[in-house]
């Protein structure tokens, strides 16, 4: 059974920073790619940033040079690094792992606001 647990949201500054963590359970971990995706208030939700089993990258144009995804295999966690937020980053922002179904944690709120 796979169990995806976000946490690290907040409410921050334009400018300010965060960290997000997704905490992973089941087997294998090592094996998949991981993702992190959000969704604002009324639209869809959207890539944001992932992460092959071999550790390539990929990021949507939005958050490149601002968002650095990484992942610690033997912890079986992913980190969504923010930096430079801006008020268009505030959405709910899930981790993702894809096995022969979809994995969704259960989302973390990211608030961009002076």
């Amino acid at each position: 059974q796979v169990q995806l647990v976000e946490s690290g949201g907040g409410l921050v500054q334009p400018g300010g920073s965060l960290r997000l963590s997704c905490a992973a359970s089941g087997m294998f971990f090592s094996n998949y790619a991981m993702g992190w995706y959000r969704q604002a208030p009324g639209k869809q939700r959207d890539m944001v940033a992932v992460i092959s089993r071999s550790g390539s990258t990929n990021y949507a144009d939005s958050v490149k040079g601002r968002f650095t995804i990484s992942r610690d295999n033997a912890k079986k966690m992913v980190y969504l690094q923010m930096n430079s937020l801006e008020p268009e980053d505030t959405a709910v922002y899930y981790c993702h792992q894809k096995r022969a179904v979809d994995y969704w944690g259960q989302g973390t709120q990211v608030t961009v606001s002076s």
